[in-house]
């Protein structure tokens, strides 16, 4: 892209328009931002006349849920100058979300992706043009190790590592300073087919997975990258001695998660709901996790997942607004059909 770290600070947003720097993040995380533009349920993109424009990526989606359940969180990226770029910075601080070390970057893009809403039992169909987005271009000199290292915990998906080798290369260094600094490192595999390949995948998500505390990660995807039972609870175990890590969550759909901390484990299993919108349950279930793993409690964690994914299916959108208190009311028994 040509422009110098300098030039990038300084493009045309005043820094004062940034918030402050979190003195002590609970959460860091690192990604790419994207734009998703949805065409009406069950119209195709061929002939579709109108779409709904929403501010979506894994890592953002994570942060705006946990930045709306009031957690202290800092989300560390790459965007492109001007309106797009400015789209996501209100969207993510509208949550509460630190973006004060979000570099701008002049003449760069940002990545999109466009969605068919499909009735079930049809799949939604994601079609993706993200190729040399601002965030692939994220390296370790882009790395703010001061909030690195001030956080309690650091959260990474295999997403990040799959846009780039310079990406890659920043994934591995932080997961390495979070492990030497004995922090906590939360690694969602999220395995992407269009991004890379099975082989490749599995090779650098392991390297992430070997210095992790905490990870999440389907039961699909652990049989298909790693070989892994295709029985959740027993896929936990596996995954937990394998990688060394003490804290597993292994989630399949509608039957629910499983997860196992140390010798201990058990099962949530999914709340009933309408689907509305199946993109971002996954960042909706991890942020619920964290949330727990914030409390010291990995299984009310699960459990706190397991409702806002539900939510987020029910969303329309890749996140929805949920606050502490709507999460802790909905955990709390059946909804009323009228509030009131």
């Amino acid at each position: 892209m040509g422009s110098s770290r300098s030039e990038q600070k300084n493009a045309s947003w005043n820094a004062d328009e940034q918030p402050g720097d979190l003195l002590m993040p609970e959460i860091v995380t690192f990604g790419e931002a994207m734009l998703r533009l949805s065409v009406p349920p069950g119209q195709p993109l061929a002939s579709a006349s109108a779409v709904d424009l929403h501010v979506a990526g894994s890592e953002a989606n994570v942060a705006i849920a946990l930045g709306n359940l009031g957690r202290e969180v800092s989300w560390v990226s790459k965007l492109p100058d001007g309106p797009l770029g400015r789209r996501v910075i209100s969207t993510l601080r509208g949550a509460g979300v630190d973006c004060s070390h979000v570099q701008i970057v002049p003449d760069s893009r940002l990545g999109v992706y466009y969605v068919e809403l499909q009735p079930q039992p049809l799949p939604t169909r994601v079609i993706y043009d993200r190729g040399d987005s601002a965030a692939s271009a994220f390296g370790t000199s882009d790395i703010p190790w001061g909030l690195v290292e001030e956080a309690d915990v650091v959260h990474l998906s295999g997403i990040t590592p799959a846009l780039s080798p310079t990406c890659l290369e920043a994934s591995l260094a932080i997961a390495d300073r979070v492990r030497e600094a004995d922090q906590l490192l939360s690694v969602d595999v999220n395995y992407r087919a269009k991004l890379w390949d099975v082989d490749e995948a599995a090779s650098a998500l392991s390297k992430l997975m070997t210095n992790a505390g905490l990870l999440v990660c389907t039961s699909e995807d652990a049989h298909q990258l790693f070989e892994a039972s295709e029985h959740p609870e027993v896929t936990a175990a596996e995954l937990a001695d394998r990688f060394q890590v003490s804290q597993v969550v292994i989630t399949s759909g509608e039957d629910g998660a499983w997860w196992r901390h140390d010798d201990s484990g058990g099962h949530i299993p999914a709340m009933d709901v309408t689907v509305i919108d199946r993109i971002g349950a996954g960042d909706a279930f991890v942020a619920g996790v964290l949330d727990g793993v914030l409390d010291e409690d990995l299984e009310t964690g699960v459990l706190r997942g397991t409702a806002l994914a539900a939510m987020a299916l029910a969303t329309r959108g890749d996140h929805p607004s949920v606050s502490r208190t709507e999460l802790e009311d909905l955990l709390a028994g059946p909804a009323r059909r009228v509030d009131r």
